[in-house]
């Protein structure tokens, strides 16, 4: 087994986990008064954010679960730039829309990383993020307050059906490499995804490099072997070459050694990472 920040199985392209994947968090959910209130006369003053409380016992955030309600990426095939990562500075609560009900609280660390979400999308006070741990959902959270922003400068896009790997810096192509990519069984999550922290790896198969831990989770859970069902997906290297240019992982992406070092060496936490057909 790895050790770090998080565990990666030997010989899998997934993250192992130990627990199930429960939707948590209150049975029912009565709004209380919000907040804030528009103001009775609209032209007097700009019109305050309403802002629903979040209960304390709101599920977190964690390596392996996410409760359900959030809403789909809208845009999950995206490729323009994300420039903006958000951090929370504790637990902060994330809603299913702007103005709308408080699901879940994300934290500022997950399994020892520090966690930037990309921002993906501004409405009326409101800024929209992607999710760990759960593919293509996002959450909604309030105005400025319990977070700060992280400037994001990298992207990562995947070709599934090209098993290419490009990696842009505001726009600009800094490297292209042929990888290997999820079998049809196990294959790499589509959609807008994230890095989200770096770990260690155990075995000579990962060529003596750490792995980049993506927010994604496999899509076809029942296909894997039952101690990789509870993990994320990740970057990494690997060992034989024959491997690249095919879809032959459990639904990582492996990449050639010298291609995984350079990403270890410039690709941050909350960078952006979009996996197309």
């Amino acid at each position: 087994m790895f050790v770090g920040l998080l565990a990666l199985a030997v010989g899998a392209a997934v993250l192992a986990g130990r627990l199930m994947w429960p939707a948590r968090g209150p049975a029912t959910w009565v709004a209380p008064q919000p907040v804030a209130s528009v103001p009775a006369t609209p032209s007097a003053r700009p019109t305050k954010l309403v802002v629903f409380p979040a209960p304390d016992d709101l599920p977190v955030i964690d390596y392996l679960h996410v409760p359900g309600g959030f809403p789909a990426d809208a845009q999950p095939s995206s490729v323009a730039p994300l420039t903006e990562g958000l951090h929370p500075t504790g637990n902060l609560a994330v809603y299913d829309a702007p103005g709308g009900k408080p699901r879940a609280f994300l934290p500022s660390r997950i399994s020892g990383v520090e966690v930037t979400a990309p921002i993906v999308d501004h409405q009326s006070g409101w800024v929209a993020v992607l999710l760990p741990s759960v593919d293509r959902r996002l959450g909604w959270v309030p105005g400025q307050a319990g977070w700060t922003t992280r400037q994001l400068r990298d992207q990562l896009v995947l070709r599934r059906g090209a098993h290419e790997l490009t990696w842009l810096r505001a726009g600009a192509l800094m490297g292209t490499w042929t990888v290997a990519t999820g079998t049809p069984q196990t294959p790499t999550p589509l959609g807008r995804t994230f890095v989200l922290g770096r770990t260690t790896t155990d075995g000579p198969v990962y060529a003596g490099l750490d792995a980049l831990v993506l927010g994604s989770v496999p899509e076809q859970r029942e296909a894997l072997a039952p101690g990789l069902r509870n993990g994320h997906t990740a970057i990494h290297s690997w060992y034989r070459t024959s491997a690249f240019g095919h879809s032959v992982s459990n639904g990582c992406i492996r990449v050639p050694p010298d291609g995984q070092r350079t990403l270890l060496s410039e690709i941050a936490a909350g960078t952006l990472v979009t996996v197309l057909d």
